[in-house]
């Protein structure tokens, strides 16, 4: 692996934690790690997400908290040729759930951004929104 290669996967990683960080309830990071033109998609049992990532950020930011109070996560993987990615995020105790997330990462002009966030809900029982 070449050192530009290293410090690609290195700011992919940064760029999820920035998502980790804004997840909980800071709109501003959310912005910054999601492409304007992001979305989101997924399924929590009937409850299906098809949305762009601004609905998701508005949500995060009117009910700051979603992360549970035994809330973790890990990066598992970071996988990158040239300008495009993904990384794979597992979540615990998110909303009351657990999740695997997968991000598809592309760098526009010169920038690492999320541009799209498919998850999969693995357990737990989300509270009513």
């Amino acid at each position: 692996m070449t050192a530009s290669h290293l410090q690609d996967i290195a700011d992919v990683r940064a760029l999820i934690q920035l998502y980790v960080e804004g997840s909980n309830g800071d709109g501003d990071k959310m912005r910054q790690a999601f492409h304007p033109d992001a979305h989101m998609f997924g399924h929590i049992g009937a409850m299906d997400t098809y949305e762009p990532i601004t609905d998701f950020t508005a949500t995060v930011e009117s009910m700051p908290g979603l992360a549970g109070p035994n809330y973790s996560w890990d990066i598992r993987t970071v996988d990158l040729t040239g300008d495009a990615g993904v990384a794979v995020l597992v979540e615990t105790d998110y909303l009351g759930c657990d999740f695997v997330d997968y991000f598809t990462v592309c760098r526009i002009d010169g920038r690492w951004w999320i541009t799209n966030k498919t998850y999969a809900h693995t357990g737990g029982t989300p509270p009513p929104m």
